[in-house]
């Protein structure tokens, strides 16, 4: 998958690309059937809302998950984010967003590259999302918000949220969403399953709570070059992953070809010391490291 000059052109005006219905039903079935049974266990990469119940993100799946650890290789996803940086990348956090009918909460006015910079030590916004939705993503089941052309004001002064939500984040204050709105606008990108979204690391975004009867859950694909790898090792591995290994991608057709397998994942490991230590959101709660202790007990 090439992007064209224009496409390249407006990245670098807006931000952002969209690309409805990139991926078929057929491998969106495979992807979704997916989901239940990975929101379902109790895992350290789990972050959940904070009702303790209502799964927020999961960290890491494409460590453990076969059908995930294909989409985290897969050549449409990885390969535009190759070109645009001219240089392999790896992947940085691989988290699936699972914006809940009725309960999904709020996502903060952030800047990715903000706490890529203040938590892991990431030396320059070379590094970006790619995401895919997993379901339709509509005007009234929490649909992503950009500002278009905010990129261009690079890393943007924030604070560390620590209350609003079950996962801390650097976010911006109103005052500064109110100025970069009036000069860029807002967009909120919506799509059939399947659709897909690239936007630069610095590009302002966030998502209203999901009212709606209907679940929206995002796949993000976060990658790095390889020449930016983070510097510091303050969150647990599963949330930014100290594995540099560049992704091979597979065949375009893989997440419908069961004889290819995208496990395993080589350099992940979760870290329980620092889920002990309470490094990271808020949501690994004693009842979270007691489960933690068990597994690894159950693992002596």
């Amino acid at each position: 998958m090439r992007l064209s000059q224009e496409q390249l052109a407006q990245f670098e005006r807006e931000g952002y690309l969209f690309f409805p219905s990139l991926f078929s039903s057929d491998e969106m079935k495979v992807l979704r059937d997916e989901v239940p049974s990975i929101y379902k266990e109790f895992r350290p990469e789990i972050i959940r809302e904070k009702d303790g119940l209502t799964p927020r993100t999961s960290f890491a799946a494409h460590t453990y998950s076969d059908v995930f650890a294909k989409l985290a290789r897969h050549p449409r996803m990885v390969e535009p984010v190759q070109q645009y940086f001219d240089e392999p990348v790896y992947m940085h956090q691989f988290k699936i967003n699972g914006k809940q009918a009725f309960d999904g909460d709020v996502w903060q006015w952030h800047q990715d590259f903000g706490t890529w910079y203040n938590d892991d030590g990431m030396p320059e916004p070379r590094a970006m999302n790619v995401a895919i939705f997993i379901d339709e993503v509509n005007e009234f089941n929490g649909p992503l918000y950009f500002i278009p052309g905010s990129h261009r004001e690079g890393v943007v002064a924030a604070g560390h949220d620590l209350k609003t939500t079950s996962y801390p984040l650097w976010t911006l204050d109103n005052n500064k969403v109110r100025e970069l709105v009036a000069k860029g606008g807002m967009v909120a990108p919506k799509g059939p399953a399947g659709s897909m979204l690239m936007f630069h690391g610095c590009l302002v975004h966030g998502s209203p709570s999901n009212m709606s009867p209907w679940d929206r859950v995002i796949v993000y694909l976060s990658l790095c070059t390889v020449s930016n790898r983070i510097r510091r090792a303050k969150r647990p591995p599963w949330i930014a992953h100290r594995n540099f290994t560049p992704v091979v991608s597979l065949s375009d057709d893989c997440l419908l070809r069961k004889d290819v397998s995208g496990l395993p994942w080589p350099g992940h490991e979760v870290d329980l010391a620092a889920m002990q230590r309470g490094d990271g959101p808020a949501a690994w709660t004693a009842e979270v490291a007691q489960h933690a202790d068990q597994a690894e007990a159950s693992a002596v």
